[in-house]
């Protein structure tokens, strides 16, 4: 939430440098051309406020490359961690699901001098929910890797 945070609010320190740039300019273009001077000085002025304007414009360029870079390795660092986080967990679901069908394999053995209708019932029923766990995985799967586009589309 603090990343942001902060993002907003260098994107509003951003567009008000720009603007405050681009004001004054436009004050000092028209400063320059109300001035009452011959038509040297004016020309003169007009190429020192251009040269400067580029400077400005070359300055704040570099600036946003390297914010632009930042934010990029930023927002790739986080999306590999949360790959790697959903990665473990998928991993973790998966063994418990394995386990799990161990533990149902083994109860229908011993279950199986108790009646082959109840080994069917818990084996039918470890088989649902081993599916409703794999589709969970996969839909969290699903999920993140869309939330880690749509992170990655916004910037």
């Amino acid at each position: 939430m603090t990343n942001r945070s902060e993002e907003s609010s260098n994107m509003n320190t951003k567009d008000f440098l720009i603007g405050t740039l681009l004001g004054g300019i436009v004050g000092a273009s028209t400063a320059l051309l109300l001035a009452p001077k011959s038509g040297k000085e004016l020309r003169d002025d007009i190429n020192e406020g251009a040269k400067l304007a580029k400077e400005k414009t070359s300055e704040i360029a570099s600036t946003a490359k390297v914010s632009t870079s930042n934010f990029a390795q930023t927002v790739s660092e986080q999306s590999t961690t949360l790959v790697d986080r959903v990665k473990e967990l998928t991993r973790a679901v998966r063994k418990d699901v394995e386990e799990l069908t161990e533990s149902a394999e083994s109860l229908t053995n011993d279950l199986q001098g108790a009646g082959e209708e109840i080994a069917a019932s818990v084996k039918k029923e470890v088989e649902e929910l081993q599916r409703s766990v794999e589709e969970l995985v996969r839909e969290v799967e699903e999920k993140e890797k869309q939330k880690i586009k749509s992170e990655s589309d916004q910037s």
